[in-house]
């Protein structure tokens, strides 16, 4: 299947760069062009693109608000949606994770860590650049100031979790795929979609962005037992 995406960036010449890195994919096709948020959220709603790729800085409305109209809590049916941006700005990567981002890109990394994070996002999961998440995952140990992890207000409270589901929370706070948490807790990877899917109902978590900002910010990043 091809994986539908828009992009809204208020420079033209970073919209043509990434259509022509999207569109030389065999899978990826970019649906819409935006160069406000606004337009942005209203091309979004009527299309439905399996990833929005947001600008942060942009007129009529930031991708962080447009991000959170699209993808934060309390959103029906919510978006995929991709910051990729020049700036890296811690506060910025914690409002982009509250309102329901699955990924962040500064925009001078690599093509391939685009379709990458394009790709994971069409499929529930998640990517963040690599320089942003060392210092990320800093700031959410046990004692540091962060970010909370976004939850959906709509949701019941949190039930606790499984042994099982904290093993694989703690591979997955560590960066690993699903393929790489089902291979090192030696189980299948229908069963780790199944925890993770349970994890995400009883923490009131929507991706697993959410599920690692949670476990570094509870300690539960230890080694799996």
């Amino acid at each position: 299947m091809t994986i539908r995406v828009l992009i809204a960036d208020d420079q033209e010449m970073v919209r043509a760069a990434f259509r022509m890195i999207l569109d030389s994919q065999p899978d990826l096709s970019v649906v819409a062009e935006a160069a406000d948020g606004a337009s942005a959220v209203g091309q979004a709603r009527s299309l439905r693109p399996d990833v929005c790729l947001l600008d942060i800085r942009m007129p009529r409305l930031d991708g962080l608000e447009a991000t959170r109209l699209l993808a934060g809590p309390g959103v029906q049916d919510p978006l995929n949606v991709v910051i990729a941006t020049t700036f890296d700005l811690d506060e910025y990567v914690y409002r982009a994770l509250r309102n329901g981002a699955c990924g962040f890109l500064l925009k001078d990394g690599a093509p391939g860590l685009l379709t990458e994070a394009v790709r994971a996002a069409a499929a529930g999961n998640s990517l963040i650049s690599p320089s942003v998440t060392v210092r990320l995952l800093a700031h959410l140990a046990p004692g540091r100031p962060g970010p909370a992890a976004p939850r959906d207000r709509s949701a019941p409270a949190a039930e606790p979790l499984t042994r099982r589901e904290l093993d694989v929370v703690r591979l997955v706070a560590r960066g690993l795929t699903n393929d790489e948490v089902a291979a090192a807790l030696y189980v299948t990877l229908s069963t780790v979609k199944t925890h993770l899917g349970s994890v995400q109902r009883r923490l009131g978590l929507r991706n697993r962005v959410q599920i690692a900002a949670w476990a570094w910010e509870n300690g539960v990043c230890g080694s799996p037992r």
